[in-house]
């Protein structure tokens, strides 16, 4: 540990901290791409952690919590951090700039992992992702949202039949969690199938903030650290009264019809079979057709856009052996996080 820490042909010390802008590439303006990094160095040895937000460039509260996070005092003082952590709030920065999910040659770059350091911008950023960021961690984080117009409730996605993930997972304390199959091409298949723990923490939608799901990210990525023995474990919130609960698997209820929808179920609902979840109709009035709950569950994402076509995804249902204890754990969270105290003036 009293080793400096190495990234990008930079040092840092012990106790010290530091943004390294890591050159990706230039555009075609000749305007550097850089991977910007803060390399937060505790003053005690301990393991070495990545949190991320914005490999989708359209997703920005990740970029808040990361934000947020940075400013707490167990990582502005540093005398009682352990180990490394390496923030990176702007993964993606070109995306980011255009409020686009995709880089300028309409590539994602979460389907471009491992990547390739002689391809594309979104393989040669990938690439370089993986091994200045993710490669000199043994654990991390990943922020994500919704798309636009389709907001997701608080939840965590991971490979839960790893034990090591499943106790991050249960630590960071969202009640609800998806052991997921990763996508193809993700960060999160790429380090799946390295082995190395890494969570993803979906909430909220594309270029909005929201003030709940922004605590409730906060507070996770530091209750993950505290379970790790990087801070001590007054930073993470100590009145956790519900358990996580594991989803057995996901739906996506879908528009009968083309017209225009009026919901009648919020995120977190407790929906049974049968239960009509919204309205598509016409402008006349003239036709009226019911959207329908095909499964019992707890609604972790649904459409915000009142527009719809035949076929289009409306509600996300999440399946529980238990759903009673899902939709119980997600009232006591939200009633949890409305009391939790904050340093700065909320986000209205």
């Amino acid at each position: 540990m009293d080793q400096p820490f190495e990234i990008a042909g930079q040092r840092i010390a012990p106790g010290e901290s530091r943004i390294v802008h890591i050159a990706v590439a230039n555009l075609y303006t000749n305007q550097p791409v850089t991977l910007p990094v803060r390399v937060v160095r505790g003053s005690k040895p301990g393991p070495v952690m990545f949190v991320s937000a914005a490999l989708h460039g359209d997703e920005i509260i990740g970029v808040e919590i990361i934000r947020r996070l940075l400013r707490l005092r167990e990582l502005r003082e540093r005398e009682e951090l352990c180990g490394t952590l390496l923030a990176v709030p702007v993964v993606n920065v070109p995306a980011f700039l255009q409020q686009s999910r995709y880089l300028p040659d309409r590539r994602d770059l979460n389907r471009s992992f491992p990547g390739s350091e002689t391809g594309s911008l979104a393989a040669r950023l990938a690439s370089l992702f993986l091994k200045e960021v993710v490669g000199k961690s043994s654990f991390g984080i990943d922020l994500h949202t919704g798309a636009i117009h389709r907001p997701n409730l608080p939840q965590i996605r991971a490979d839960l039949g790893n034990p090591v993930t499943l106790s991050l997972a249960r630590a960071f304390g969202v009640p609800l969690m998806l052991n997921s199959t990763p996508t193809r091409g993700t960060l999160r298949e790429h380090t799946t199938k390295k082995g190395i723990p890494v969570l993803l923490y979906e909430s909220s939608e594309a270029l909005r903030f929201d003030e709940q799901c922004i605590r409730i990210g906060v507070q996770g990525v530091m209750n993950v650290m505290a379970e790790l023995g990087m801070v001590p474990r007054s930073g993470a919130e100590p009145s956790r009264t519900g358990a996580s609960v594991v989803a057995r698997s996901s739906t996506w209820v879908r528009s009968p019809s083309s017209g225009i929808l009026r919901t009648q179920a919020a995120l977190g609902d407790l929906v049974r079979v049968g239960q009509v979840l919204g309205v598509v109709g016409d402008p006349f009035g003239e036709v009226e057709t019911p959207v329908v709950s095909g499964t019992e569950g707890i609604v972790i994402g649904r459409l915000n856009l009142p527009l719809v076509n035949e076929g289009d995804a409306l509600f996300h249902v999440a399946r529980f052996e238990d759903p009673e204890a899902a939709a119980q754990a997600v009232r006591l969270l939200r009633a949890e996080t409305s009391i939790w105290e904050v340093e700065e003036p909320p986000i209205v």
